[in-house]
């Protein structure tokens, strides 16, 4: 049980403080953060133990990386709001900020090397189906006016959907296995500093994060890949809050087999029947499906709902 003493024991260090300054700043890794407080690994890692001791920090690896965000938010925002009070002039936050500017540049350049090696092949998979500006724009109009909410994007990739829906979002978490999409993804919404969000390493078989909290939950270009699509639905829709939707924008069938082959695609699309299946089995109706044609592939969107809460009683009782 943490109290008062262990967080003002933890915050009784000017190199910790301005950790958590950094870290409300960007999720950062412990190299990262070494880096911009000019220390050693060690002794930084020292510090972030007693941070995360303090629920100040917390930790989240992915692979060989250990990245620290901010710690639980009933620690975290009355620090915030008092620190924000004292307006207390800080000359190490000037320096820090201007290092933080070299970590995104860093990121970025990192970011850039690998979409100009990939790029060849991403263009060649992008030109048989629909632009991705027509798919955001049928995305915008299948989520509505109504409020995005918690906002969780699973195989985030570089967090596109995170950038094109965050801002309305009230958090976003992406999620996705691979670090080095991850690390794409910080490094495209590192300039982001509006947005609320976090990035994690999880896998869509068993991702990590409580029952029913999230009110939007999107499945974009993800469902091809899972060999067990029907099993990532029932997943998906368990962090699905009631009166909350799930979006999945996927193919619709096709006969590409050198898909399979060439980029790794388990099934070759799937038809409404399957979705509305895999919906009514997970708990959620289908409400609205809508279809975008492209040369070679067709785009499909299928958002399904989360009946309210007064509605899953009625049913159960």
């Amino acid at each position: 049980m943490i109290n008062s003493l262990d967080i003002f024991r933890a915050l009784a260090d000017p190199t910790r403080l301005r950790i958590v300054a950094l870290l409300r700043a960007m999720e950062l890794s412990v190299g990262e953060l070494a880096q911009v407080l000019g220390q050693s690994q060690p002794r930084v890692s020292r510090h972030i133990k007693i941070l995360c001791d303090a629920r100040i920090a917390r930790r989240r690896r992915e692979g060989s990386w250990v990245f620290l965000c901010t710690g639980a938010v009933e620690i975290v925002d009355p620090l915030f709001a008092a620190m924000d009070s004292w307006n207390v002039a800080d000359h190490w936050a000037v320096a820090d900020t201007a290092k933080l500017t070299a970590v995104r540049a860093d990121r970025a350049a990192a970011a850039q090397a690998y979409f100009a090696q990939h790029a060849e092949h991403w263009d060649a998979i992008r030109s048989l189906h629909v632009a991705e500006t027509d798919v955001e724009a049928a995305m915008e109009r299948a989520l509505g006016g109504m409020p995005i909410g918690k906002l969780v994007d699973i195989g985030t990739g570089t967090g596109r959907i995170i950038e094109l829906f965050g801002d309305r979002a009230a958090h976003s978490i992406g999620i996705d296995r691979s670090p080095e999409m991850l690390r794409l993804a910080r490094a495209k919404l590192s300039d982001q500093n509006g947005l609320s969000h976090e990035l994690r390493q999880g896998d869509v078989a068993a991702i990590p994060l409580g029952d029913a909290l999230a009110d939007t939950v999107i499945l974009h270009q993800v469902l091809h890949f899972i060999p067990a699509p029907e099993a990532a639905i029932t997943e998906a829709a368990r962090i699905v809050a009631p009166g909350g939707r799930l979006l999945i924008v996927d193919f619709a069938p096709h006969d590409r087999e050198e898909l399979r082959a060439q980029d790794a695609h388990a099934r070759l699309g799937f038809s409404d029947e399957q979705i509305a299946t895999w919906y009514a089995a997970a708990g959620l109706n289908l409400v609205r499906v809508d279809e975008l044609e492209g040369s070679a592939l067709t785009v499909k969107l299928w958002l399904g709902a989360k009946p309210p809460l007064a509605q899953l009683k009625v049913v159960g009782s």
